[in-house]
């Protein structure tokens, strides 16, 4: 595993104050009129994507008639050389085309079809999004690669469930990259989010959030996100309060150093800090507003789906769950210890909304990203809970990232909505239960799906993705420019070029197995390949102590840097992840 120290980054300003709204709306306030028919020059594409795992880079003909055997009948007689490697496993170009014949292959192709068109689902990567309408965006919005910024994440949101047509323009975060120079001339601070209508640039999320409610008004068709009445709108005013007053509690018992009873530093002392007690009177009130309205959500007003306010937490609850987990051996979803039942309720509630599940990360991301934004978490609280969540969300309990997989993750719950995008699950025959989960889904069924979408995505940028890989070699990762603080990510460094061919034959046998869901030991889809993959495996990699060490550690590179949602859904990247350590054990 890689080394988990991180470097502190200062916590980010709170929300911006009423001033900067009523600025932006008056430097504006001739361009709300007839706003949705205006249009926007196109911007130059972001710079720099080299930090992204597996970006969608290749265009899918979807008329192929390319057709490959089973691995099975692959040939197996000894050989040596680079050249018997090609003639054993298939190529990138055979892949691409087995998985583009699957189920969830024929519709992600399709699905990314219409997402070029600004139609189709919610995605990370998305940028075009223009719903029903015709006419060109007249918003430009600036958000981040990977979706990691909480302020990005509710913007998205509010964009998704309103539906409002806007260009996306992707920008590194400084954790994770350099920003490019035409974004900085527009933003010279280089805040994120940002928006852009006719050379005008907003910046801080509220203020979008804000404005883009009004421009696109219900009068208009789209759903409104702000309270109407004078008591919800004064409601909406003491839960934004209550959040940041959530959010102080939370940067004091993650990011500082606990305080036993006596109030001497503590370092990891076991129970309830003050800290602690003081985040969970905080939330108990969150909960206690969320069970007294009628529905899931903040606000009576709209039972049907979330407005604002809710957009407003649930980014930052989001990334509280993983922390306190993984730092204080907290989970606050589990309803028997904690009692919150508002809370479970509500994100049980955005789990069924899919647009939700595009930008939703997974604990193990969110510890990766957290501190280079908000500085390291300090260990404390629960040390046996702690570290139990710790080994599961770091995939070290021989379970959590190994096969043969548990169907459901007992520390994030899969099926409370789909898992999937509803593309992928439609096209298996998945539909969810009467209240809106999956969980009485066949587990058969399901892995079946998860796999065929990770070996999809892996098969469509496979060279990219050895080549990434490869860095993880005893000559790669050897940086020439700089470093960043996100250890997720490392933009400048270099593979190592003369493991890589290994490495890429090595990706291909595990896509293969990845993908062949129909010959598993014990006809498990969920547990391991057939021994014949294994072998294959061992043979392409060779017998050379240092290839095969090399692959190993490239794979073990590759399956850390592995982000929930930049490359996959949770439901999906838990089995890639597993493949490459079933990859690694066979050569180990």
């Amino acid at each position: 595993m890689m080394n988990r120290r991180f470097i502190p980054i200062p916590i980010r300003s709170s929300y911006s104050r009423s001033t900067l709204l009523l600025t932006a709306t008056a430097q504006l306030i001739g361009l709300v009129s007839g706003f949705v028919v205006l249009s926007s020059s196109s911007s130059s594409p972001a710079n720099n994507h080299n930090h992204r795992l597996l970006t969608n880079s290749a265009k899918h003909n979807q008329d192929r008639t390319t057709t490959i055997s089973s691995l099975s009948t692959l040939s197996m007689s000894t050989a040596s050389g680079s050249s018997a490697i090609e003639t054993k496993t298939p190529s990138w170009v055979d892949l691409m085309a087995q998985s583009a014949a699957t189920q969830a292959g024929k519709a992600l192709n399709h699905e990314m079809h219409l997402r070029s068109q600004g139609r189709g689902s919610a995605s990370r990567e998305n940028t075009l999004r223009k719903f029903d309408k015709y006419a060109e965006p007249a918003v430009t919005l600036y958000r981040d690669h990977a979706a990691w910024c909480p302020y990005c994440q509710k913007t998205m949101l509010l964009v998704e469930e309103k539906q409002i047509p806007v260009r996306i323009e992707l920008i590194n975060m400084r954790s994770y990259g350099d920003k490019s120079r035409e974004y900085l001339q527009k933003v010279p601070g280089g805040l994120l989010p940002a928006i852009e209508v006719r050379g005008q640039v907003i910046t801080e999320s509220q203020v979008i959030m804000e404005l883009l409610d009004q421009w696109f008004p219900q009068s208009q068709g789209y759903r409104s996100m702000m309270p109407s009445s004078g008591e919800n709108k004064a409601k909406y005013q003491r839960l934004a309060a209550l959040e940041r007053d959530l959010f102080g509690h939370w940067c004091s018992v993650v990011f500082r150093p606990e305080r036993g009873i006596a109030g001497f530093l503590g370092g990891g002392s076991e129970g309830m800090s003050a800290a602690m007690n003081g985040f969970m009177d905080c939330i108990k009130e969150v909960d206690r507003y969320l069970l007294s309205t009628k529905g899931p959500w903040f606000l009576d007003e709209q039972t049907d789906y979330p407005t604002m306010i809710d957009f407003i937490y649930v980014s930052h609850v989001e990334r509280m769950l993983a922390s306190l987990a993984y730092w204080k051996g907290v989970d606050l979803r589990d309803v028997k210890k904690w009692n919150l039942r508002g809370l479970a309720a509500w994100l049980e509630a955005f789990e069924k909304r899919e647009p939700y599940l595009a930008f939703k990360s997974d604990y193990y991301t969110h510890v990766m990203d957290i501190p280079p934004q908000y500085g390291p978490g300090y260990e404390g609280g629960f040390s046996k809970d702690r570290s139990r969540f710790q080994q599961s969300i770091l995939g070290t309990d021989g379970k959590s990232w190994h096969l043969p997989l548990s169907h459901d993750d007992p520390l994030q719950p899969l099926y409370k909505g789909p898992p999937l995008p509803l593309c992928v699950l439609q096209a298996h025959g998945i539909e969810p239960d009467n209240v809106g989960t999956y969980e009485s889904v066949d587990p058969q069924l399901m892995a079946t799906a998860c796999r065929s979408m990770a070996a999809w995505k892996l098969a469509n940028n496979g060279a990219k993705v050895a080549q990434f890989a490869a860095r993880g070699g005893p000559q790669g990762s050897k940086n020439p420019r700089k470093t960043f603080s996100a250890p997720l990510a490392d933009p400048y460094a270099a593979p190592d070029e003369k493991i890589q061919p290994l490495v890429d034959a090595a990706l291909r046998v595990i896509c293969a197995a990845l993908m062949d869901t129909n010959s598993n030991e014990n006809n498990q889809v969920n547990g391991l390949p057939n021994s014949s993959y294994a072998a294959l495996l061992r043979e392409t990699v060779g017998d050379s102590r240092d290839g095969r060490l090399g692959v190993v550690s490239s794979l073990e590179y590759l399956r850390d840097r592995v982000g929930v949602p930049r490359d996959l859904p949770l439901a999906a990247a838990r089995y890639l992840r597993a493949y490459l350590n079933w990859g690694i054990d066979a050569l180990s």
